[in-house]
């Protein structure tokens, strides 16, 4: 071969050898960003600390029985709350069309569950009854075990599928009546005309005063894989929720529904190599009817999207794909605190027991 056959043929090598470099590197550079693992915990040091001493194997198999937090205790107010029963939010007139049952004698707690209609519902709306316990005194939903001197049952005058009609209605005066039947009582009802009329004020008002906020999430230039996001939302905070792609930022009381809501695509995350799933966009959401006002709950919501996007590389946007300035978000803010006050004066405090069962 001649030397200008060798330096082409060189040349050609070389131009090769940098047409896959580049391939490999821009093939590279679109995967998805994944998790990073996370760093193993340092050995313990301990036994360096704390130097056995003469006995101290003993003393430790020894141990006395104790009342700290660390001991059994702990763990025994930890199965307390899961064995005992929810306690179920009441009925409550500024919010429910209600009929009292009146009863000649005292009705067992097995006799009221027995009587109880097979669906908990009116329609679209949630039906409930209680009784008067004759130990406490006080309204409850029946318990096997307890004595009631009287009942009363209610149907919920609006929530987020809209007001109370009249067939709802008759429905609900259906199932109280069985249920009365049933424990040998007489029910009276409030007129059906004037609960419904309640029932659309009420739904005016809700309409008017409810709030479901979302930010959009979006990759500026490397998409995300389902495990980057999680174990980025994770550092905020968030954890797994039932659904696949769905984390929920949890609440600080027991009971109360979570603070912030994360989602991604469920079947991104379904996928059966998730890490090699591309996302280019994450939503968070805040259903604000539901989460108490203490829990500040858009200002955790402005400052988690703000770390997301700083930390992931992307941008917040609405809707319509508009950037979410820091700005704007504080004119949300306030007309959110509006909203906050108007709820209080109806006594539809965002989180509360009322609040959560009218605007769900």
């Amino acid at each position: 071969m001649s030397t200008l056959q060798i330096s082409l043929a060189v040349v050609g090598g070389l131009v090769l050898a940098g047409v896959v470099a580049h391939s490999a590197w821009s093939s590279r550079r679109n995967l998805p960003k994944r998790a990073t693992p996370e760093a193993a915990p340092a050995p313990e040091t301990a036994a360096a600390d704390h130097p056995k001493t003469a006995g101290s194997d003993s003393e430790a198999e020894r141990l006395e029985p104790s009342f700290d937090a660390d001991s059994g205790l702990a763990s025994l107010n930890a199965l307390t709350r899961l064995t005992t029963p929810e306690r179920k939010p009441g009925l409550d007139i500024l919010i429910d069309a209600m009929a009292a049952i009146a009863l000649d004698n005292v009705v067992s707690g097995e006799a009221a569950l027995a009587a109880m209609p097979s669906t908990r519902r009116a329609g679209s709306k949630p039906f409930g009854v209680e009784g008067l316990s004759v130990i406490t005194g006080e309204w409850e939903f029946p318990t096997a075990g307890h004595r009631y001197s009287a009942f009363q049952c209610g149907v919920q005058l609006a929530n987020r599928t809209g007001a109370l009609n009249q067939i709802e209605y008759s429905e609900f005066v259906m199932k109280a009546q069985a249920f009365a039947d049933a424990v040998g009582g007489e029910p009276e009802f409030p007129e059906m005309l004037d609960e419904v009329a309640r029932a659309r004020e009420l739904d005016q008002f809700a309409s008017g005063h409810d709030a479901q906020l979302s930010f959009t999430l979006r990759a500026v230039n490397t998409a995300w894989s389902p495990g980057y996001v999680q174990q980025s939302a994770a550092k905020l905070g968030f954890v797994a929720g039932s659904i696949p792609g769905r984390m929920v930022l949890p609440a600080s009381q027991q009971g109360h529904a979570p603070i912030l809501g994360l989602a991604f695509d469920t079947q991104a995350a379904m996928a059966e190599d998730p890490e090699q799933t591309a996302l280019r966009e994450l939503t968070l959401s805040l259903d604000v009817p539901q989460v108490l006002r203490s829990e500040q709950p858009f200002a955790r919501m402005c400052e988690a999207a703000l770390s997301l996007a700083a930390n992931m590389d992307g941008v917040i946007i609405d809707d319509n794909g508009n950037l979410i300035r820091p700005e704007a978000m504080e004119v949300i803010h306030a007309d959110l605190e509006q909203l906050y006050d108007t709820l209080d004066s109806r006594d539809l405090s965002a989180g509360s027991v009322l609040g959560r069962r009218l605007f769900s």
